[in-house]
C-alpha cells in the first residue's frame, strides 16, 4: 500500500508535496476574497450607500470576472497554469492594497471600490479555468474527487466563514481600512507558496496545428462553445445553472446584508456569522461528498441539490430572527457545495484534458453571464417589492427549475452510460503522465483523435 492508501478517501490528494503547497496558496487567497467581500460591503455602508450603491459595486466584480473568463480559459490551456495563477495572486493582492490606500486616507468612495471590485473580478476569470485545468496534472484521477472536496471546504470555510470572521474583527478594531491592507499580505502569502512550486506541461494535443497567436485564440474560443453545445449533459447543466445564478445570486450578494441590518438590528458580525454558516454547510458538505464514492446518479442529485439548496431563501426575508437565517444559510451552503464538488469532479473526468480548460471557463462564462444583471436588479427589486417578497422568489424558483431540467433534458441515459463511481480507486493514471501526454484520463479514455479541439460529441 502507499502512503496515500492508507489515508481516508478524503485525504489522500495531501500525500502529494506540489498539492499541499497549491492548497496553502489556496486558502490563503479564499481567506483573502472572504474578508474583502465584508469588508467592501462595510466601507459602503460607513460612506452611507444604499442598497443601489452596494449593487454598482457587486456588478464590478461579476462583470468584470464574465468578462475575463473565456479568454482565462483559453490561457489555461496554453500557459502553464503556475505562472497564470501567480501573476492573478499578485495583481489581487496590489488592488487590495490600493483599496486600505484609498481607505486609511480617508479618500475612498463607491466608485473607486467598483472600479478595484472589477479589476478583482478580471482577475478572478483567469484564476478558476487555471486552477481546474493544473489540477488534473497535479494528482491521479482517483484523487480528484477527494481534492474537489477539499476545495469544496476550504472555499466556505475560509471565504464564508473565517474571512467574513477575520474582517469583522479588523473592522471593529480600525475599520474596513485594516482588513484591506491585511489581504493584501494574504496575497504575499499565496504569491510565495505558488513561486516555490513546479511548473507542469500544459495538457494539449501533439498533433494539433497552431495558428497566429490572435486567430488560435478565437479559433479555441469557437471550438470551445461547439464542443459544450453537443454535449447535452454540460449544456442542459449550464443552462440550468445561468437561471439559477439569476433568481439566486442578486439577493445573496445585495439583499442579504440589509436584511441582517434591517430585520434583526445586526452589524458586520452579524453578517459575517450568517455568511459564516453559509461557509460551515458548504464546508460539511463538501467534505462529506469528498468521503465517499460518486453517486451512480451525479447528473440527477446534483440538479436537485442545487435547485433545492435555495429553498432555505425564501425564509430569510420573513423572520427577525438571526438563528433562522443561519440556519437557513447553514443549509444552502451544504447543499450547495456538495453539488459543485460532484461538478467539479465531472468536468476533469468527463472532458477531454486539452479542452479542460476552456471548459471550466465556459462553465463560469454560461452559469454567470446573468450574474451582473441580477446584482443590478437585486436591489432596484428589494426596494420596490420588499426583501421577503424578493427571498422568496428566490427560495421558489430553483426546484422548478430543477424538476423542469431534468424533466426535458432526459440526462438519466447519460450518467448510467458514464458512471464515475466505478473507476475511484482503480490503478491511476498519474498526473505527471497525462501532463505529458503520456496517457488519457483512466476512467472515461479519449483517443488521440479525440483530443483534438474539433471533438465529435460523446453518445447521449
Amino acid at each position: 500500500m502507499t502512503d496515500a492508501t492508507r489515508l481516508p478517501r478524503a485525504l489522500r490528494p495531501f500525500s502529494s508535496g506540489q498539492y499541499r503547497l497549491l492548497t496553502i496558496a489556496l486558502a490563503a487567497s479564499l481567506l483573502s476574497a472572504g474578508a474583502w467581500i465584508v469588508a467592501a460591503v462595510w466601507q459602503v455602508v460607513q460612506l452611507g450607500g444604499t442598497p443601489i450603491d452596494l449593487s454598482f459595486v457587486a456588478v464590478g466584480s461579476s462583470l468584470g470576472l464574465v468578462l475575463a473568463v473565456l479568454f482565462g480559459g483559453v490561457a489555461a490551456d496554453r500557459i502553464p497554469q503556475r505562472r497564470i495563477l501567480l501573476v492573478v495572486e499578485i495583481v489581487r493582492g496590489t488592488g487590495f492594497a490600493i483599496a486600505g490606500f484609498l481607505a486609511v486616507t480617508g479618500i475612498v468612495e463607491v466608485w473607486h471600490l467598483a472600479v478595484i471590485s472589477f479589476v478583482l473580478g478580471l482577475a478572478d476569470g483567469f484564476f478558476y479555468p487555471a486552477y481546474s485545468a493544473w489540477l488534473p496534472s497535479i494528482l491521479p484521477e482517483s484523487q480528484l474527487l477527494a481534492a474537489n472536496g477539499v476545495e469544496g471546504v476550504l472555499r466556505p470555510a475560509a471565504m464564508n466563514a473565517a474571512g467574513p470572521a477575520l474582517a469583522s474583527l479588523l473592522i471593529a478594531v480600525q475599520g474596513p481600512w485594516l482588513a484591506f491592507f491585511v489581504v493584501a499580505v494574504l496575497q504575499v502569502v499565496a504569491v510565495v507558496v505558488l513561486a516555490a512550486m513546479r511548473t507542469t506541461p500544459v495538457r494539449r494535443d501533439p498533433d494539433e496545428v497552431v495558428s497566429h497567436p490572435v486567430r488560435q485564440t478565437f479559433i479555441d474560443l469557437r471550438d470551445g462553445f461547439a464542443y459544450l453545445l453537443r454535449t447535452r449533459w454540460l449544456f442542459a447543466t449550464l443552462v440550468f445553472s445561468i437561471l439559477l445564478v439569476f433568481v439566486l445570486m442578486g439577493p445573496i450578494e445585495v439583499l442579504l446584508p440589509f436584511a441582517v441590518k434591517d430585520q434583526t438590528g445586526g452589524g458586520a458580525g452579524a453578517f459575517a456569522l450568517a455568511l459564516a454558516a453559509f461557509g460551515v454547510g458548504g464546508a460539511i458538505g463538501s467534505i462529506a461528498v469528498a468521503s465517499m464514492r460518486l453517486p451512480r446518479r451525479y447528473l440527477t442529485l446534483m440538479i436537485l441539490a442545487w435547485g433545492f439548496g435555495g429553498l432555505p431563501l425564501a425564509v430569510i426575508g420573513l423572520t427577525s430572527w438571526l438563528w433562522v437565517m443561519v440556519v437557513a444559510l447553514f443549509i444552502c451552503g451544504l447543499l450547495f457545495s456538495g453539488a459543485s464538488v460532484v461538478w467539479g469532479t465531472l468536468l476533469q473526468r468527463r472532458v477531454p484534458p486539452s479542452m479542460l480548460g476552456r471548459v471550466s471557463s465556459l462553465d463560469f462564462f454560461v452559469s454567470l453571464a446573468l450574474m451582473p444583471i441580477s446584482m443590478a436588479v437585486a436591489g432596484p427589486v428589494g426596494e420596490s417589492i420588499g426583501l421577503a417578497p424578493a427571498f422568496l422568489i428566490a427560495g421558489l424558483v430553483g426546484p422548478v427549475l430543477a424538476i423542469a431540467t431534468l424533466a426535458f433534458a432526459r440526462l438519466g441515459k447519460d450518467e448510467l452510460a458514464h458512471p464515475l463511481d466505478g473507476m475511484v480507486d482503480s490503478e491511476p493514471v498519474t498526473g505527471g503522465e497525462a501532463s505529458a501526454r503520456l496517457e488519457p484520463p483512466v476512467d472515461e479514455p479519449h483517443p488521440r483523435r479525440e483530443l483534438r479541439p474539433r471533438t465529435d460529441p460523446e453518445p447521449g
